[in-house]
């Protein structure tokens, strides 16, 4: 009998993820495939997507009674993460627990410390080859010792060597059977079946509040255009896949194969609309062919301004001016694309009026979503330094960009807690109040959008605060 892993995401909610749509982890998809390939019996429970209890994960776990289990974990879902391991030890001591993800990666040493009794390893840096290889070794009787694992023994914790990141990526298997389909969705595209994809991983980039550019190591990697849209084929015939979201930093990072890409897009006209995000540069570079962009299906492009303050930005080293991110956010407008931005707040020096002007900027920026974040000082991040003094809130879970944790000079957390939604609040109020003038697909987009914020998000009940009379005229003619 092949021996049995389950892959369980922690059910963490913040309000943020689940209010736009339901995201399939893609890393477990990935990880599943690896271990599929090697003859295990694996299993995929997404439990955040569910929204299952412990309760519905100890019952899962009993019933599949599985030889190892696995998750993973960003920085606010690590209690989480280590509550799904605990629960497993609880069943069977003797299931192999692993835990994976971009804050064990960097905080092996501190979880393992606290928790060795409950993690037996943690995977450190890509986890495909890793998890097989120290599966292989695990029940085979072997010592546990390959390349990008950590684990405590005897009361000594043990780190081994790092894995070189993987070469070929059009090498890896994803387990797309393992998926239930029906779980993910688009919600602003009713009916539609989500597909999170990756065309490429890592940036280059240094900007010193981010975690990805640490975890993929400044390096970037690319699948072959012909390799990635065959998936997106794929996708589309046999799982009815009609919107799919790239979750790559930087899809745009190679501007042949991105061209390339693109071009089979429009050749196949897959039935398939894409979500993205990619770097302001790549847009301005990609001006001349932004025709392309649209006619190839790029519904949704995501770009990060990230503050009103040029030295803001160059203390987050951005590499970007101001005025560069009103030029891109203009030809992704222009091309008939949602535009999405974001602002991260809440530095030290962050105060009533510079908040404001990153409300002016935004609205001077116009983008068709704009997101006000509190920035969240990782433990691992270069900016963690400079922010340590001034760090009130020591709850991971809060570490979800939504909730202020470092404490500016002249305000309390709570007031600035209050001018983030104050922010969000003047931003759409003003958006709504052009709806009329947007063409009918943003319009409709706008509405669905509207809708999801007011109903579905952690800004449902400040949303409904004090309103212009134009945008209480719209949520009276639009929103039931």
């Amino acid at each position: 009998m092949p021996k049995k892993v389950l892959l369980i995401t922690p059910p963490y909610h913040c309000g943020v993820l689940e209010s736009a749509g339901s995201w399939m982890p893609l890393g477990m998809v990935y990880v599943a495939g690896s271990l599929q390939n090697s003859g295990y019996d694996v299993k995929i429970y997404d439990a955040m997507t569910k929204f299952r209890t412990f309760d519905d994960i100890r019952k899962y776990i009993t019933e599949y009674s599985p030889d190892a289990i696995g998750t993973a974990a960003y920085t606010s879902s690590l209690y989480d993460a280590i509550s799904v391991l605990r629960i497993a030890k609880e069943v069977n001591p003797s299931i192999i627990t692993i835990l994976g993800g971009i804050h064990s990666n960097f905080c092996w040493e501190e979880i393992l410390q606290k928790e060795g009794k409950i993690i037996d390893f943690i995977v450190r840096g890509e986890g495909e080859i890793t998890t097989t290889e120290l599966l292989n070794n695990v029940f085979a009787g072997k010592e546990p010792v390959v390349p990008g694992i950590a684990y405590s023994m005897h009361g000594k914790i043990i780190v081994t060597k790092e894995r070189p990141l993987i070469k070929d990526l059009d090498s890896l298997p994803a387990a797309w059977d393992l998926i239930e389909w029906k779980d993910y969705s688009f919600k602003t595209k009713k009916n539609s079946i989500l597909a999170v994809v990756s065309s490429s991983r890592g940036c280059t980039q240094k900007c010193t509040f981010c975690s990805q550019r640490l975890f993929w190591k400044e390096k970037w990697r690319g699948r072959s255009p012909e390799n990635f849209v065959a998936e997106l084929e794929y996708l589309n015939k046999t799982y009815g896949v009609d919107v799919a979201m790239i979750a790559d930093e930087t899809p745009t990072f190679n501007r042949e194969r991105w061209e390339k890409i693109l071009d089979l897009l429009i050749e196949k006209k897959l039935d398939i609309e894409i979500l993205m995000e990619t770097r302001v540069d790549d847009i301005l570079r990609d001006k001349d062919i932004m025709y392309k962009y649209s006619a190839a299906g790029i519904l949704h492009i995501y770009v990060g301004a990230e503050s009103a303050s040029q030295d803001t930005l160059d203390r987050y080293n951005k590499n970007l001016k101001i005025e560069q991110s009103k030029e891109a956010i203009d030809l992704i407008n222009n091309e008939g694309i949602i535009s999405e931005t974001s602002f991260v707040l809440g530095m030290p020096d962050e105060t009533p009026s510079s908040i404001d002007a990153a409300i002016k900027l935004a609205k001077y920026y116009n983008p068709d979503l704009a997101f006000f974040l509190a920035i969240a000082p990782w433990p691992y991040s270069d900016i963690y330094k400079e922010l340590s003094s001034y760090i009130e809130e020591f709850d991971y879970s809060k570490y979800n960009l939504i909730e202020p944790i470092v404490k500016p000079v002249n305000m309390t957390r709570e007031e600035l807690n209050k001018h983030l939604l104050r922010a969000f609040r003047e931003f759409y109020m003003d958006k709504l109040s052009t709806i009329e003038e947007m063409s009918e697909f943003k319009k409709n987009y706008m509405i669905d959008v509207t809708r999801l914020l007011i109903n579905d998000s952690y800004l449902a009940n400040q949303m409904r605060g004090e309103m212009p009379p134009e945008a209480k005229k719209f949520m009276e003619k639009y929103i039931r």
